[in-house]
């Protein structure tokens, strides 16, 4: 295995599958299966989720919500993809834990970052929940904040495309996908990866960060065996 330990981090748009909003079963059944094929090589894994198939702390203020107010509603989102995320799981015979920034002792665990090593040593996937628990934080900011403070090898970033490119592939056929990236010339490039916070967070702790296609079967797998499916920025 390429990597030990590694942070996945997953957005709640990704959740929704083909629906507007809400989460896709279907779509959580692939996650699983994928996590478990990963899980299964002995690779320790722990996974940030968004929440914007639930809400997005940014849309509020158009709303007439407070920006701070709105940032709560969005880690609350992130918290309730993490036990749909974590029901999938032990439903298919996965060890998880689910870790809160934001203390609710009913529903999840506080973040406790000897805990959090401590359940991966033993083998569990450990799930983090409502952010780092401070409003104006995105959950990208998290998953590098995360990945440093238990020691992944590297953030996983799943996405709708198979990593970046010089322009939107969406949008513009002639675009081409990028193997490696320097953090320097992501920034030369002003490719939108992660936002600033969590970029400057991985570049400062030589933290490795690939983007990659979470929807093809399969990849996850692969990028851990050594394969480029993606875009490495390091």
């Amino acid at each position: 295995m390429k990597y030990k330990r590694i942070l996945l981090k997953l957005s709640g748009e990704a959740l929704m599958g083909g629906s507007q909003y809400g989460i896709d079963p279907n779509r959580l059944k692939q996650y699983t299966e994928e996590i478990r094929a990963v899980k299964d090589q002995g690779v320790e894994i722990a996974i940030v989720i968004g929440g914007g198939n639930i809400f997005r702390g940014v849309q509020a203020e158009g709303s007439g919500i407070e920006r701070v107010q709105g940032d709560y509603m969005g880690m609350l989102a992130t918290v309730i993809n993490g036990m749909a995320l974590q029901s999938a799981l032990e439903s298919a015979g996965l060890y998880t834990r689910l870790m809160s920034g934001i203390k609710m002792e009913q529903v999840c665990e506080p973040f406790i970052r000897r805990r959090a090593i401590r359940h991966l040593e033993k083998g569990r996937i450990v799930i983090f929940g409502a952010g780092i628990g401070n409003p104006y934080f995105t959950t990208d900011s998290t998953a590098s904040l995360r990945a440093i403070e238990i020691q992944a090898d590297v953030v996983l970033k799943g996405t709708r495309v198979d990593g970046v490119y010089t322009a939107d592939p969406e949008k513009d056929a002639t675009a081409t996908r990028y193997n490696e990236l320097s953090f320097q010339e992501a920034y030369e490039k002003n490719l939108n990866i992660m936002d600033m916070t969590a970029f400057t967070l991985s570049q400062e702790n030589i933290l490795p960060i690939i983007v990659l296609d979470m929807n093809k079967p399969g990849n996850l797998a692969s990028i851990m065996e050594g394969e480029m499916a993606g875009t490495l920025i390091k």
